[in-house]
């Protein structure tokens, strides 16, 4: 196999590279959909995890990216990117397997301690692989499409992760209901699966071209301070590790609460992150679009004030016993964190490689994932500990209404346990989105100029779609509509 990069790339080259990156893409999708989210976190919790241990889980793959000084290592000392991914991904996705293999040799005897430390090497190699992928992809995919690129192979991997989830999790749910012997062992083998699908995608990734690059071999420390020396730099980093950290405090434990809180059975939960899925998959078009159009740092600021209003609304779940109505605010939290977090974190990860010197990509990017990777990591950990001091602790706010002939109390707040996390990560995001103000970006636009060119190019197209679009065939569906009922009466 062939790992060395080009001095130069053909146009033809550049565009099945491009297809490659797709498809290692889709791999990677369904490697990380079968063993991580609401899997990893059930199977922990039915192997006797602390609050402690999933905080650990949810704080490991952001924990781990401070390894990626060894990719820029690696990177200067051989100079082939490509290589580096590749062998790093490959190496990443083996302890998948060997959870896998673990869980089904041992069952119930399992230690949460092993199955941590070998999902530790498969984040400390994945994370080694991400500077590397990260300089390669910036120099393959063509600036002036970024967005529209990545916001393509977006929806590919969420529709994947939408078909993939919900079938695992009827899957477990079938099992957990008529076999429950085996639903630990019906983990095992989403693991392992998940385990062969990303080996799969390491090998369609190695045949993805480089174009070859170079990285100055100044000192090692001297190299990571280029980034904090860039001012404008420097600002998207501290407004990256303060968002990471406010958003970690929480929401690693939704899945924990509608598990243990709610009672709510895995189907349900991967329903309502399908209906977040599908949200996303519908709008991260919309929102590449006009990131390429006007500037990422805009989109952040119209979407994000959203995904603070979902992690707020997370504290009025479970005030009422009613599961309908709880369900019902869940499927609105759900559809409104997949439109946001869609221009979120698309937005994101464009304005850092937009944001990053060509010839310093993979340094601006390493520093980038490192410095957040310990704010984004202790977050979790923290919002554990938190979690077990507030499980003794309430505050309910009720209204109460008496009349002669009725009596009504109308629950307005009632915090415990993980609510009280949910709060705090609302109130901390929302301080972290005002140190976005300080970064600039090359053709930003003012965010309401944005809004309502948004609003006016949607209504537009809703107008296209469906009004003008049935003028125009009113005709057919009219005989249509003639055709069945003549059908019906004969």
């Amino acid at each position: 196999m062939n790992l060395r990069p080009k001095a130069s790339l053909t146009e033809q080259e550049v565009q099945t590279g491009l297809k490659l990156v797709i498809g290692d893409g889709l791999a990677a999708e369904a490697m990380t959909t079968l063993t991580g989210g609401a899997f990893l976190v059930a199977m922990a919790l039915l192997l006797g995890a602390s609050n402690f241990q999933i905080g650990l889980l949810a704080g490991m793959p952001t924990f781990t990216n401070l390894f990626q000084l060894l990719s820029i290592w690696l990177v200067r000392r051989y100079n082939n990117r490509r290589a580096i991914a590749v062998l790093c991904a490959l190496l990443a996705r083996i302890p998948l397997l060997v959870v896998g293999l673990l869980v089904w040799t041992l069952g119930f005897n399992t230690s949460v301690a092993a199955v941590i430390f070998f999902l530790f090497f498969y984040y400390f190699f994945g994370s080694v692989a991400g500077p590397s992928w990260n300089s390669w992809i910036k120099d393959l995919v063509p600036e002036r499409s970024m967005g529209a690129y990545f916001s393509r192979r977006g929806s590919y991997t969420q529709t994947l992760n939408v078909v993939l989830s919900f079938t695992a999790a009827l899957l477990v749910d079938y099992v957990k209901k008529h076999y429950p012997a085996y639903e630990l062992t019906t983990y095992a083998i989403l693991f392992m699966g998940g385990g062969a699908m990303g080996i799969a995608g390491g090998f369609i990734l190695a045949v993805a071209p480089e174009p070859a690059s170079f990285l100055d071999r100044e000192n090692m420390f001297r190299l990571l301070s280029r980034p904090l020396r860039n001012k404008n730099f420097r600002q998207l980093l501290i407004f990256n590790s303060a968002w990471v950290f406010a958003l970690n405090i929480a929401t690693p434990f939704f899945t924990v609460f509608m598990m243990k809180g709610l009672g709510l059975s895995l189907s349900y939960i991967i329903g309502l992150t399908i209906l977040s899925q599908l949200s996303s998959i519908l709008t991260i078009r919309i929102w590449g679009i006009f990131a390429d159009r006007y500037s990422n740092k805009t989109i952040i600021a119209i979407s994000a004030p959203f995904y603070i209003t979902c992690i707020v609304a997370w504290c009025f779940v479970g005030i009422y016993s009613q599961l309908y109505a709880n369900l019902i605010l869940l499927a609105a939290i759900h559809i409104v964190t997949g439109i946001s977090t869609a221009g979120v974190n698309l937005s994101l990860t464009n304005i850092g490689l937009k944001l990053a010197p060509r010839e310093d990509a993979i340094v601006y990017l390493s520093a980038n994932n490192i410095i957040t990777a310990f704010f984004s990591s202790i977050a979790p950990l923290i919002g554990g500990v938190l979690a077990d001091i507030f499980t003794q602790r309430h505050l309910v706010i009720d209204a109460t209404w008496t009349s002669p002939r009725v009596h009504r109390t109308l629950h307005l707040v009632a915090l415990h346990d993980w609510n009280f996390l949910f709060l705090l990560g609302a109130i901390l995001a929302l301080i972290a989105l005002d140190l976005l103000g300080w970064v600039r970006e090359t053709g930003e636009v003012k965010k309401d100029v944005v809004v309502r060119i948004m609003r006016s190019s949607i209504k537009n197209n809703l107008k296209d779609a469906f009004i003008i679009g049935h003028l125009i065939t009113w005709r057919s569906q009219f005989l249509d509509m003639l055709r069945k009922k003549s059908a019906e009466r004969e």
